[in-house]
């Protein structure tokens, strides 16, 4: 095991460990908050709230992870979904391939465990999309085992209360943070211990504005006491994300239905419906246009790439519409409407479309950002 002393951490000595696990669960005891997750023992259950609460707020969570067990009430239910209902239970908690992995877990879970979520450290990890943070959180939380749930918030507190030199952000660091967990996590209440954590972590603790002089820890936290405070967690700042130029083609036909196009799995956002949509520095999708003789072609305006590659002749219009922009974790996207109408309905087989009226959209699974491109639209038109 490794020895944190290695890495000029100053452990405490057991009677200090356990006046710290008591002085945080009489905290949790007195302060914890009460939200659905909390209120069940069932591994699929807690499992589900994991893994929506990645990157997401509780308060957004809650009527997302209602919904899910409403309509996926057993793994077997959400081994056996299809596709298009999936992604519309996920539709705008983003990171769409949590829950794609979340089925094939379902599926591992049905296949190799006899239907029953696994209980062991070992067999939680097995399953797809489940990292060293869930697999600690499920198996604490549900089967009372020993192991630590080592996220950002975790690593924060603990990076103050030993006043921890290592970048939290990076992913070889944790390891050290692992290391302390293992020592001080309580070994009769570790689901609550993980638990009063979080809680510390994602409130008196935060990342931005912490109240420290309110921690129920602060007597044992070596930052406080050092006037250190501000100086942990050391995070380098993460990498700005990419900007991309977009163009969406909002196609009506003479019923007044809009054209939307499924997104081939793979891609970004792979499975969800939006208007056809490509990048504005689009040459590399024109690498077809160069003959056998390897002699260019002429290079075609957005407007007929999209006309040639949709088989479809609209009559563009002169509406302006505001850029929508949208930010992932590492693109941000503005995105440029142009509008066209057409007479024709017949589609092109080459890509997967269909002629949808508003008032089906909620019928389609829709990302943000389409949802953002069709209020845009609508609020212009």
């Amino acid at each position: 095991m490794l020895d944190v002393k290695d890495y000029g951490i100053e452990m405490w000595d057991e009677t200090k460990i356990a006046d710290f696990r008591r002085t945080l669960l009489s905290w949790y005891d007195r302060e914890k908050r009460d939200l659905p997750w909390r209120r069940t023992q069932d591994p699929y259950a807690i499992w589900v709230s994991e893994i929506m609460l990645q990157q997401t707020q509780v308060v957004t969570v809650i009527p997302y992870y209602e919904r899910f067990l409403e309509w996926f009430p057993t793994i077997q239910d959400l081994a056996q979904a299809p596709e298009e209902k999936l992604l519309k239970a996920w539709e705008g908690l983003g990171y769409y391939s949590r829950v794609r992995n979340m089925q094939t877990a379902a599926q591992q879970v049905m296949s190799d465990f006899q239907g029953q979520f696994p209980n062991t450290y070992s067999g939680i990890s097995s399953l797809k999309g489940i990292g060293p943070y869930t697999a600690g959180a499920i198996a604490s939380i549900a089967f009372n085992l020993p192991e630590p749930a080592v996220d950002g918030n975790v690593m924060r507190v603990m990076a103050r209360l030993f006043e921890v030199n290592y970048d939290i952000g990076d992913p070889k660091n944790r390891k050290i943070f692992q290391a302390i967990m293992e020592i001080v996590i309580d070994p009769d209440r570790p689901g609550d211990f993980n638990q009063a954590l979080m809680d510390l972590g994602t409130d008196i603790e935060s990342a931005k504005n912490p109240r420290p002089d309110e921690s129920p820890i602060r007597a044992f936290c070596a930052a406080y006491l050092h006037g250190t405070y501000d100086k942990y967690p050391i995070k380098e700042p993460k990498k700005k994300p990419r900007p991309v130029q977009l163009q969406a083609f909002v196609i009506r036909n003479h019923q007044g239905e809009f054209l939307l196009e499924k997104n081939t799995k793979g891609r970004l956002l792979g499975g969800f419906w939006s208007f056809p949509i490509m990048e504005t520095d689009f040459l590399a999708q024109q690498l077809d246009l160069f003959s056998e003789e390897n002699t260019p072609l002429e290079i075609k305006s957005q407007k007929q790439v999209f006309e040639q590659g949709y088989q479809l002749q609209p009559v563009w219009t002169d509406r302006l519409f505001k850029p929508v922009k949208h930010t992932f974790s590492h693109q941000k996207w503005t995105i440029e409407l142009t509008e066209g109408l057409v007479e024709q309905t017949s589609l092109s087989n080459q890509h997967e479309l269909a002629w949808v009226k508003e008032e089906d959209f909620p019928n389609y699974p829709l990302a943000s950002p389409q949802k953002k491109m069709i209020q845009q639209y609508l609020d212009t038109h």
